[in-house]
């Protein structure tokens, strides 16, 4: 493991805190969904995953957070392999905050009580406490008059504010964002990359698969480009985007950048 910060322009990044090595994913049908995947990302850097559809963007952050098994290779989250022993898998996805494209928050609850139930469940906080870390959460992502309302009552973009402050509130060290605004009206979608572009800029470690250049642009430290299970390119967000190496990594920017 690196032990020594990396500078990387003005932010410094820490040691490696996700460490991929060789993964595979193969779904039934001989589908393989990754292949030979490696990479790593230190703590601080916000790694943007593009590709088109199908390209293995969200199986890798599943099997990142346990909720896919591979079938070959290694993963290790901040110095915990990921493997079948029950309590390395808690304690990985218990450091390991993940927002999805679905919000799913449990429509019977106040959004207070949505982000409270895993802090007072697995992190064993009292209800006073949840509360606390529950409303600085919800003022981080501009929701404290929203605490006592359910989610029926929110919009697309609100609920998935506290779908983050969710995630936020179990205190990761790492957040795992999949198309988080791609189920989203496009006027709400700026709201949610606000918050994401806060996360970053205070030093979050994230890993976001998305099709908003714009945040990964602005927000990302290294862009990586997948197709068909593979990374065929990956560079520094300012340079990936000026100068592709790829034929495949030019024309897909050509359709999406258009």
């Amino acid at each position: 493991m690196v032990n020594s910060t990396v500078a990387k322009g003005r932010k410094t990044l820490g040691p490696e805190i996700i460490v991929v090595r060789d993964i595979v994913k193969t779904y039934p049908g001989g589908l393989k969904a990754l292949d030979k995947i490696s990479l790593s990302v230190h703590q601080s850097e916000v790694v943007v995953v593009i590709g088109p559809s199908g390209s293995g963007k969200s199986t890798l952050l599943r099997c990142l957070n346990g909720l896919e098994d591979i079938d070959a290779g290694e993963i290790i989250i901040n110095g915990v392999p990921l493997n079948d022993n029950p309590g390395n898998r808690l304690a990985i996805r218990t450091e390991v905050g993940m927002v999805f494209q679905s919000f799913n928050l449990f429509p019977h609850m106040t959004v207070r009580q949505n982000v409270n139930l895993a802090q007072e469940l697995v992190r064993n906080k009292s209800k006073a406490e949840s509360d606390r870390t529950t409303m600085t959460l919800l003022a981080r992502v501009g929701l404290t008059d929203k605490a006592d309302v359910h989610p029926s009552r929110l919009s697309g973009g609100q609920q998935q504010r506290v779908a983050i402050a969710r995630a936020l509130a179990m205190h990761p060290k790492v957040m795992l964002f999949d198309e988080a605004t791609s189920a989203l009206d496009p006027e709400m979608i700026g709201e949610v990359l606000e918050v994401m572009k806060n996360l970053a800029r205070e030093g979050m470690t994230m890993v976001v698969v998305t099709h908003e250049m714009g945040f990964a642009r602005e927000a990302g430290d290294r862009i990586l480009f997948m197709e068909g299970g593979r990374i065929l390119e990956e560079g520094a967000a300012k340079d990936f985007f000026s100068n592709p190496r790829q034929e495949r990594t030019k024309a897909f920017l050509s359709q999406i950048l258009c």
